[in-house]
Order: structure tokens, then C-alpha cells, then sequence
């Protein structure tokens, strides 16, 4: 089954960004949760490299994709050049000692999970991070240009996602099933306010979220969600050429630039939305100067403050306030 927030298209800008929010979240929350179980538990090196079907696809590739990235190998049989990749693949999986695991697919017996990815030939291979789904590479590559791909990989998981992957003890059981994922408390109001958001009911997502903020203050989903949701209700009634249009004509004013700001990161002009910001707060002074700079510091929650985006622009903000 395809998850709700699987995108095809990456986890790299804004066009996805509630997707992808929701999914770090999640990934931290399952990481705190085994950390309060005593952790997830060392495997295997003959674990990094997996079978899976349709059956086990949530819990062997989405759910373990919150803990380490996951590498799927699309294969046949009868496919030659997926007799050279997938060797390699495997080998790399066990050389990268649990930074990511690599889950092989038999095309033939999952033509479903072929079709939702939008395999078109194999060799195909591509990866899920924190329930993210991106395309990695498709037929024959050199040992470089993967282990390029794969440097990429690790880095975006760790630096977006904090997922620093598995640990590995060569000593270690092969075969032990990884722990099922545990239902939260506030699961179900959670799920209420993403069943909201899809389906536009702003208002009752940012509800939702307060409701859960208002018991745990500190929930990472709920935060994330209820930042996403605010700005979604922000922009539901704008025109967005008359907003524009008021931005460039009054570069000094606040709620104009405030109001551009919001569109662009909605759009997924993530750089846009912070440096027009950063400019606003160099042009103003006062009361205004302080609406833009806590509506830059709202938005830095929607896009995540390990995002790298967030950090350069925090040092910019820093420098135009000091």
C-alpha cells in the first residue's frame, strides 16, 4: 500500500514540505520511543540486505525508513544488467556498516509496488527516508557514480531527518525481526488533523493540533503540523497576483512582505520566502521590524531548523537584526 505521504518527487523543497515535516516527526518520535525501550537493538550485517513483498512493504521499508534510509532494488530474474547491480548493492550495504538498508524486490511478484513507484525498466533503484519516497537511479551505473548517489543519501538523511542509521554487531543473530512500530497517544488525534489537512478543512487541522499541543506542549508532529496548518489557513483566501503586485510596489511594508513571503513558501520558494524577510527587516524599523522577524521565525518551524536552508538563513537574520 502507498502511504498518503509518499512523494514522488523527493524530499527537497516545499512542493512537499507537509509530507515531509510530518514524516520527521514521526521518524523522531519512533526513535524516542525505542530510546525509552532501551533502544533499537544492534543486527546483523546479513540483515542490511533484504527481501520484500507487497505484504511486508509498510513494515519492512516505511516503517524502518524513520530509522535508517532504505535503498530499494528493483530486480528480475531475467533482467542481465540487475545480475551486475545488485551484487554491488549488496556488497555496499554491508561496506556502509547500517547507513543504509537495502531492500530488494523481485519486479515479477510485485507489480503493484512497480507500478506505484513508476518503475519503467530495471535495473531501477530508489530510495525512502523518514517515509519519503525519491528516485535514485535507473539501469546501469559505475561503482563511483553509486557510491556517490549513496554519500547524498546518508548525508540528506542525517542532516534533514537525524538518521544516523543502523547499529551493526558482526556477532549478532541474523534474522531478527525488527520491533513493531507502537500506536502513540495521541495517534488518533493526529491522524484526525492529517485527515483535515488533505481535506481542506484548515480550521478543524489546526484544532486538532492545538488540542494535542495543549496536553504536550512540546510534540514535535503537532508543533510541525499546527505550523504548516496556520500557514495553509494564512494564504486560503489571498489573491496571489494582488499580494504580489502590493509586495513590489511597497518594499517597505510589513504585512505586504509578510503576506509575499507566506505565498512563496506555500509555492516551495523556500529562499525566496527567507530572503525577501531578511530584506523586510533591513528596510524597517519598530513594530514592524518585529512582525516580520517573528513571521521568518514561524516559518523556519514550518520548513524544520536543521534544514539547511533554515540554518544559512538564521546567520542572515542575525546579521541584518545586529
Amino acid at each position: 500500500m502507498q502511504p498518503r505521504n509518499m512523494s514522488m518527487s523527493g524530499v527537497v523543497d516545499l512542493a512537499a514540505v507537509k509530507a515531509a515535516q510530518e514524516a520527521k516527526a514521526k521518524a523522531e518520535q519512533t526513535r524516542a520511543e525505542a530510546a525509552r525501550k532501551g533502544g533499537a537493538g544492534a543486527v546483523a550485517p546479513a540483515d542490511l540486505v533484504i527481501d520484500v513483498d507487497e505484504a511486508g512493504f509498510e513494515r519492512d521499508v516505511l516503517q524502518r525508513s524513520a530509522e535508517v534510509p532504505v535503498v530499494i532494488d528493483f530486480w528480475a530474474e531475467w533482467c542481465q544488467p540487475c545480475k551486475q547491480l545488485s551484487p554491488v548493492l549488496e556488497r555496499l550495504a554491508v561496506e556502509y556498516n547500517g547507513r543504509f538498508l537495502l531492500a530488494k524486490i523481485d519486479v515479477d511478484a510485485n507489480q503493484m509496488l512497480m507500478q506505484q513507484f513508476g518503475v519503467q525498466g530495471i535495473p531501477a533503484v530508489f530510495a525512502v527516508v523518514a517515509g519519503q519516497a525519491l528516485p535514485l537511479f535507473q539501469g546501469a551505473a559505475d561503482e563511483q557514480q553509486i557510491r556517490q548517489t549513496l554519500d547524498q543519501l546518508v548525508q540528506v538523511a542525517e542532516q534533514r531527518f537525524g538518521l544516523t542509521g543502523l547499529t551493526v554487531d558482526p556477532g549478532a543473530q541474523p534474522g531478527a525481526a525488527p520491533a513493531e512500530a507502537q500506536e502513540g497517544p495521541y495517534d488518533a488525534a493526529l491522524n484526525a488533523a492529517a485527515d483535515a489537512l488533505d481535506a481542506g478543512d484548515l480550521a478543524g487541522a489546526v484544532r486538532a493540533y492545538q488540542n494535542v499541543l495543549a496536553d504536550d506542549p512540546g510534540h514535535p508532529e503537532a508543533k510541525l503540523g499546527l505550523a504548516q496548518a496556520e500557514l495553509l489557513q494564512r494564504v486560503q483566501g489571498f489573491d496571489p497576483q494582488q499580494v504580489r503586485r502590493e509586495a513590489a510596489e511597497k518594499p517597505k511594508d510589513a504585512a505586504a512582505q509578510i503576506a509575499a513571503a507566506d505565498l512563496d513558501l506555500v509555492g516551495g520558494h523556500v529562499e525566496d520566502a527567507f530572503g525577501r524577510l531578511i530584506e523586510a527587516v533591513q528596510r524597517t524599523v519598530g513594530d514592524d521590524r518585529d512582525a516580520v522577524r517573528r513571521r521568518l521565525l514561524e516559518l523556519f518551524e514550518v520548513v524544520g531548523p536543521e534544514d539547511p536552508r533554515v540554518v544559512g538563513a538564521r546567520r542572515a537574520l542575525a546579521r541584518a537584526l545586529f
